[in-house]
């Protein structure tokens, strides 16, 4: 009831301010589960996808967002669970294959699960490395992965937060279901899973017309911060020592 309270309110002003415009919107299936495998450059992902499909999405999200205190945290416990995320602890090891299990069964009940192969936002608009858990789900469920790409969400959230620019157009396009039940049984091998994740990511790809880097967006976003923490180094080392005259 909330997910469908919560896009009635958002779904006219998203498209008043922003006219999404859809392509492959037949790719989409009536009924039954799927996995949405999307690109993500900004926080407004999260609301574009579940805007333009008609049927309910469920992402698995950050726990972060689900643990904040007070009012404030109240409201955004209530406004998250509302848009369909289910909060997940990203923090590897047990906690991923927590998340599986979590995703797995939100596709055991014929919903369709949204989720960013890359991990987490791009920090330069570039398409990064997929990670594997979306072919594991792929496999373990059997389901289609249909890939979505979101055109123009960098115009609109520059740096991936912050207050959206009005007045932008986005372009969402959906591609063609990609079956891999064809590697049924071979969940296990990393190298199919890597194929998987890899192919996933080559149509992502072509749908959103991003340059692809081969590695993984957390570790850019690593490399990204030691540079400039680097960069504030240097000038603090070579700032000039102001010296003082003593009055004669």
């Amino acid at each position: 009831m909330g997910y469908w309270l919560v896009k009635a309110v958002l779904a006219p002003l998203l498209r008043l301010f922003f006219r999404p415009y859809v392509t492959g919107a037949e790719n989409l299936p009536e009924e039954g589960a799927a996995i949405l495998a999307g690109n993500h450059t900004t926080f407004l992902d999260n609301f574009m996808i579940p805007l333009v499909v008609p049927r309910r999405v469920t992402f698995l999200a950050k726990s972060d967002y689900f643990t904040g205190r007070g009012p404030k945290g109240f409201l955004q416990r209530q406004f998250f669970g509302g848009v369909g995320m289910i909060p997940i602890d990203r923090s590897g090891g047990k906690a991923s294959e927590a998340a599986l299990r979590t995703g797995l069964k939100v596709l055991q009940d014929g919903e369709l699960l949204g989720l960013y192969p890359e991990g987490t936002r791009s920090p330069d608009g570039r398409l990064y490395r997929g990670k594997t858990g979306v072919a594991r789900m792929a496999l373990e469920s059997g389901v289609p992965v249909i890939p979505v790409g979101l055109i123009g969400m960098t115009d609109i959230q520059p740096g991936g937060g912050g207050m959206p620019k009005l007045g932008r157009r986005v372009e969402v396009r959906i591609g063609k279901p990609l079956d891999f039940t064809r590697y049924a049984g071979m969940e296990g091998d990393r190298f199919v899973l890597r194929s998987i994740t890899d192919e996933i990511m080559y149509e992502l790809m072509v749908l959103s017309g991003q340059e692809y880097v081969d590695t993984y967006a957390t570790k850019a976003k690593a490399d990204i911060e030691d540079a400039r923490n680097a960069a504030r180094e240097s000038l603090v080392s070579d700032a000039p020592v102001a010296t003082h005259r003593r009055a004669s």
